[in-house]
């Protein structure tokens, strides 16, 4: 059986978890806990992170890195794509795509999940209202980017739901657990997220409670 080692709550593991249900594949989930089991996680992957792939169960196929393990899962299993074809768009999807994956995270997703769940949760510390306050400013910067590209296009990067999307989605999927996602400020990016969240591959997502953390009201509510 195909297995993914992840850890609910980033982002990046929900990504590849994204992109492989959209493209029918069959996995099973192997939670960590990258601060705890870190002797396990290193015989996988050297950097200690998840998430990581391993398409066997002798492991002769690992894979690590979320990017890696899209651009591996794109070209290996074409028929759902999740790039378009068009060079140009697909640079536009990288484009996207790396601004979730840096930009966004660390000036929205990372402060949360540091402040809101690590140091609440694992270090038992008093999280930093500058820090949250922070991300609270970034995110509404974020959110307005998201309106201006969606008054322009479809999705994110064009007509069609893409990579970018996904990344998008799985980064605000991690910051709406935590009621941090300021939806009130702009009604498109709020649609958009709706179209993203009713898609059936979404629906694992949204159902998964996280052990110790209350799940908001309106987060598995797909019309909010």
């Amino acid at each position: 059986m195909r297995c993914l080692h992840h850890m609910p709550l980033s982002p990046f593991c929900r990504k590849v978890r994204l992109v492989m249900r959209e493209k029918g594949l069959d996995f099973q989930l192997v939670p960590h806990n990258p601060w705890s089991d870190t002797n396990d996680l290193i015989k996988l992957n050297h950097a200690c992170q998840v998430p990581v792939l391993v398409e066997d169960d002798q492991e002769s196929t690992t894979i690590a890195d979320s990017t890696a393990i899209v651009e591996y899962l794109e070209e290996i299993y074409p028929e759902v794509e999740m790039m378009p074809s068009n060079p140009i768009d697909r640079a536009e999807v990288r484009r996207l795509c790396q601004w979730f994956d840096n930009k966004f995270f660390y000036e929205v997703t990372f402060p949360i999940l540091r402040e809101k769940f690590y140091k609440r949760f694992i270090v038992k510390e008093i999280p930093d209202s500058i820090s949250i306050r922070y991300s609270a400013h970034n995110i509404k910067l974020h959110i307005k980017y998201i309106s201006w590209l969606l008054y322009r296009r479809n999705w994110l990067a064009g007509s069609n739901l893409s990579l970018a999307d996904i990344s998008a989605a799985s980064q605000l999927s991690v910051v709406d657990y935590f009621s941090s996602v300021p939806w009130n400020e702009t009604a498109i990016a709020k649609q958009w997220y709706s179209r993203i969240k009713s898609r059936p591959t979404f629906r694992e997502l949204l159902n998964e409670y996280i052990s110790g953390i209350p799940m908001p009201e309106h987060y598995p509510n797909l019309d909010f």
